[in-house]
């Protein structure tokens, strides 16, 4: 039992070292790491920017539209422009 339990407290203590190599080698400490950790699943968690995020895609879309069907907008535009005159012509 006891070699047992030598070898799982070398286990733990090989990955707890593990990790402070890890954060060593990026120049972190493994508080500011675990801290970084956190941030990042805050900031991805954080639906706050998301607002931006939708209109810029709708403008996107909007934009595309008008060049895929650039001509037949024009069409439309001018045939209302030239009701518009027509009928001011007559009043």
């Amino acid at each position: 039992m006891e070699n047992g339990k030598t070898g799982m407290a070398r286990r733990k203590q090989k990955a707890v070292l593990q990790k402070k190599i890890k954060f060593n080698v990026q120049g972190w400490t493994e508080r500011e790491g675990i801290v970084m950790l956190r941030n990042w699943k805050d900031l991805l968690k954080d639906e706050e920017g998301m607002g931006t995020v939708e209109i810029i895609l709708i403008i996107v879309v909007l934009v595309g539209l008008v060049l895929i069907f650039k001509e037949q907008i024009t069409k439309i535009v001018n045939s209302i422009f030239n009701k518009i005159t027509k009928q001011t012509d007559k009043v």
